[in-house]
């Protein structure tokens, strides 16, 4: 019986599928099996997975498009190992991970823990820019992978590992999509379980290969932080409105421009030294000029694009409530 089942849900994206299962084949531990989770793409990559399926236990599943939490939940129901990993199709998982994750458990009984994320050397320059945007102190997605977050870790679903008792228990997530990961980590540590961070058991996410597509998936995450709102009021912090206050800061400081002049330059003086202190600060991190630049534009994608998502989805969960 493997030690750990990989559930990975898919959705037309055949060329990840093929890297993920690359970075799979190249663990120096070996004692896992891998179930593919086809939620219903027109564009499927069975004959991927048949590719590698000499090398790896893997095995392949089509179902009907319900969205990556309920594609999740197939996947569990149908796995053998006493540990359940989640992962993202665009991951790659580095050689030591499983290792790492063996040896961590071996000394640390955690019932669901979790890892954070890297940029990998051969990413694109916008990859990395986006990593490092998601990833630091200077903007809202260096809250997550830290040793130092605040209260009980909360595992996300890019890099997550449960026990059996925990899916047994919970019985897996309950939104198909739209913050779904969050809402089932709130659940697993309400129902008592111990969550923990594994430092070293990082992936590599490739995250989205162009700014477009990262303001889509940015906007999505501010609309997933009021939904999970709609269950846990008290989920919904001061940090998640952050965004929302950077992006009318903006735009009320471009506004003032023509009514009182002095205080617009004001506040885009502020806004100013943010950027440089983030760009000089993704330079040293980044060691390229290239990237840190671009990570200027990542930084300011994701955080009006998630703070847009949070207030459109705000007015509609007020209207609804009305």
């Amino acid at each position: 019986m493997p030690e750990f089942s990989v559930i990975v849900p898919v959705y037309n994206r055949p060329v990840e599928i093929d890297e993920l299962l690359t970075s799979l084949k190249n663990q120096s531990y070996s004692n896992f099996e891998v179930l593919i989770i086809e939620d219903g793409s027109s564009v499927p990559c069975e004959d991927i997975v048949k590719k590698h399926a000499k090398e790896l236990d893997v095995r392949y599943f089509f179902k009907e498009n319900s969205g990556q939490g309920f594609s999740r939940n197939f996947g569990f129901e149908r796995a053998k190992g006493n540990y359940l990993i989640v992962f993202d199709s665009d991951c790659l998982i580095p050689s030591h991970y499983f290792q790492t994750i063996s040896e961590y458990l071996e000394k640390h009984r955690l019932d669901a823990f979790g890892g954070p994320d890297r940029s990998h050397q051969n990413f694109t320059s916008v990859q990395k820019a986006i990593s490092y945007s998601m990833t630091s102190f200077l903007t809202t997605g260096g809250i997550r992978g830290k040793k130092d977050h605040i209260g009980a870790f909360h595992p996300r679903s890019f890099n997550m590992g449960i026990s059996k008792e925990v899916f047994a228990k919970t019985k897996g997530y309950i939104l198909p999509k739209k913050g779904e990961d969050i809402e089932f980590s709130i659940r697993i540590i309400e129902n008592g379980f111990k969550t923990g961070l594994i430092e070293e058991a990082y992936v590599y996410h490739k995250r989205r290969t162009s700014f477009r597509q990262f303001f889509k998936q940015l906007h999505f995450f501010g609309t997933a932080r009021i939904n999970i709102g709609r269950f846990y009021p008290q989920e919904v912090k001061w940090v998640h409105w952050f965004p929302s206050i950077f992006m009318v800061g903006l735009v009320t400081s471009v506004l003032l421009l023509a009514i009182l002049p002095w205080l617009g330059q004001l506040g885009l003086a502020v806004y100013g030294i943010y950027f440089s202190v983030l760009f000089i600060h993704a330079l040293l991190t980044e060691k390229s000029l290239k990237v840190a630049l671009l990570s200027v534009v990542a930084a300011f994608i994701q955080l009006n694009a998630y703070g847009l998502g949070f207030i459109q989805e705000g007015f509609v969960y007020v209207l609804r409530d009305k």
